[in-house]
Order: C-alpha cells, then structure tokens, then sequence
C-alpha cells in the first residue's frame, strides 16, 4: 500500500493518534498543546481527509464519537518524508548528506552508526540469497 503524502497538521494528527491508539476527533484536538491547539472542526475535517487518503480508519462509534486508529506506521510515514526530502536533493543521498555535514548536523559518530545498520542489512541479504524483500 502506497504511503500518503502529509501536510504538516496531518502529520501533527497522525503523531497524535500514534501515541494515543484508537481515539476520538476530540482526543485527538486535546492532544494538542493548548496554546495553539486547532479548533475542533478544523481537526474534524482532517481527520475526515486522512481517512479518504487511507491512513485513518474508523473502528467503531461510541454515542455520537467516531473512533479512529491509524492504518500507516510511523515508521512507513518517515520512511515517505524521507524518500520526498531526498528528491528535492535529485534522489541520492551524497548532497543531502554533504549538507548535514556542513551544517554539523551529522556527526563521525552518526556515520559509524549507519556504517553499522549497512553491514548487518548487507549481511541479512547475504543469509537470504541475496534476494530484496
């Protein structure tokens, strides 16, 4: 299934529904600091969206509440940001890397770590035959 690509609310209302579980529209404005929190129509409204894009889903309805729990894992939703940020930097990581570098962003310490996580996903590959999932 294909990730959707999030607005900034959208994502704020995901990350809501992810710490939260299955929840309410009104759960779901409540998580939001009340300084700036939205108003409860406008959340309604995206949550409505988010369940036409697929990554809502209503569970059951309680009195006159709707309950919703996500569809997509933070982990795919990440993993989209991420496949969108590196095109806006032509699709390959060396520019976007050279920038976290510059702007001291990206540590010897952040390498090593991602040298680590390629050597065990190489040496997975290895021990299935060589064969992506």
């Amino acid at each position: 299934m294909a990730v959707p690509k999030l607005t900034t609310l959208e994502l704020r209302i995901m990350e809501a529904v992810w710490k939260c579980g299955a929840c309410s529209v009104r759960e779901i404005q409540e998580a939001f600091p009340a300084a700036n929190r939205p108003a409860y129509t406008t959340i309604q409204t995206t949550v409505y969206r988010l369940e036409t894009k697929k990554a809502l889903r209503r569970v059951k309805k309680i009195s006159n509440a709707h309950i919703f729990e996500a569809v997509v894992s933070p982990r795919a939703v990440r993993g989209r940001l991420i496949d969108d940020l590196m095109a806006l930097f032509g699709g390959g990581p060396s520019l976007l890397m050279a920038h976290l570098i510059e702007a001291g962003k990206l540590t010897r310490e952040d390498i090593t770590e991602a040298e680590e996580v390629l050597t065990e996903l190489e040496r997975t590959k290895l021990q299935s035959g060589g064969k992506s999932k």
